[in-house]
């Protein structure tokens, strides 16, 4: 076979590839990636249980901060202002609506549309309004553990990733 030919079935075959999956592939992780990143996670969760403060949604935010911590949903802006706002809406919600199911996607609905207007959406954000509803949650939740819970995960992830020696900084912004 000439070898424009296989140049032409080498292009052609990348083509159908990024087609079929998508034009951006998933990216790879060295592997002191994949160990930083679950050590930083247990030593933030480990922080947050010396203070109380294990809530599941901060499970999502540590795959942000850990796993992606250049992604602009893992700043901290997003991640403490979104958690509070998820926290005050579910607060809200409760106290005027109840606990149903249909205020549950109410509260997930005003937290995303918050969101995108206050311009700092964080996805486990969704998680924190929906747990604040089935919770009953009064203006408690916001102070204890969603707030001080939301600055913990931001500090430990800040120390973290400037000690961790990656090359990568986090916060790539505050605000």
């Amino acid at each position: 076979m000439p070898k424009s030919r296989v140049l032409v079935s080498l292009a052609a075959r990348r083509l159908w590839r990024q087609r079929l999956h998508g034009r951006r592939h998933q990216p790879r992780y060295s592997s002191r990636q994949v160990v930083v990143s679950l050590l930083g996670a247990v030593i933030a969760f480990g922080v947050l249980g010396a203070g109380g403060l294990i809530v599941a949604p901060f499970g999502a935010t540590a795959v942000l901060l850990f796993g992606n911590p250049g992604s602009p949903l893992a700043q901290p802006r997003n991640v403490v202002l979104r958690s509070c706002v998820a926290a005050l809406v579910s607060v809200g919600c409760v106290q005027l609506l109840g606990s149903a199911a249909w205020v549950m996607g109410l509260a997930v609905g005003r937290t995303i549309a918050l969101g995108q207007l206050l311009r700092c959406l964080h996805p486990p954000a969704g998680a924190m309004a929906v747990l604040g509803v089935m919770l009953k949650a009064k203006l408690s939740y916001l102070l204890f553990p969603v707030l001080p819970g939301a600055l913990l995960m931001v500090l430990s992830a800040t120390a973290y990733h400037r000690l961790s020696g990656l090359g990568h900084r986090y916060p790539v912004h505050w605000l």
